[in-house]
């Protein structure tokens, strides 16, 4: 533990963007290269939302992590700020290159197919977040305030899991993995911690 601290303290917060930067990289020049497969706009819609879940799933974990001694926090806003831009990017391509700009069956299709929609909320739950989560924000909201706004993190994280699973239409081990992944640090972040006592009204 002591030697992992060690490490997070002398690497900075620009590292984890640089890392975290690189899978979308990756993934834009093996488009580029034509190396995605058959279907190179699914290939690369599916593998952005996966990073972003990946990411938003890693800054869920900071916590519980801190709790087994890993000083991590640091690195939390970075991880989640990942996250939401990796679900715009997957937003995103779905919007323009799948979908081809057409409104109307877009919006058909948030209706029609759920796992749309579940996703869709998810991201709309992300923006505030996204858009609050700066020093500046914080001091502007007030420290109560700011929290229970960022507690919208949890459903969306967990409708971003949700949608993960819908959209493959059959339960696989990934799918199963990421959920009990999703439903365990839900679990952690939101269960009072043993010896805790229990507020009264």
């Amino acid at each position: 533990m002591d030697r992992i601290n060690r490490l997070a303290r002398r690497l900075p917060v620009w590292a984890v963007w640089l890392a975290g930067a690189l899978p979308a990289t990756l993934l834009i020049a093996a488009a580029a290269g034509n190396r995605l497969g058959v279907d190179p706009v699914k290939a690369l819609e599916h593998d952005l939302g996966l990073w972003a879940l990946r990411f938003l799933l890693a800054s869920l974990a900071v916590t519980p992590l801190m709790r087994l001694g890993l000083r991590l926090m640091k690195f939390r806003r970075a991880l989640g700020l990942l996250g939401f831009f990796y679900v715009l990017a997957h937003f995103a391509v779905w919007i323009a290159l799948d979908m081809g700009l057409r409104w109307g069956q877009i919006a058909e299709d948030l209706w029609k197919r759920p796992y749309i929609l579940v996703g869709f909320a998810g991201l709309l739950m992300l923006i505030p977040l996204a858009l609050t989560s700066s020093d500046g924000a914080l001091r502007r909201m007030g420290a109560a305030a700011w929290r229970q706004l960022h507690r919208l993190a949890y459903p969306a994280i967990a409708l971003g899991a949700v949608h993960f699973v819908m959209i493959g239409k059959v339960w696989t081990a990934e799918s199963l993995i990421y959920l009990a992944i999703t439903g365990g640090l839900l679990a952690v972040r939101l269960l009072p911690r043993p010896g805790r006592r229990l507020q009264t009204t």
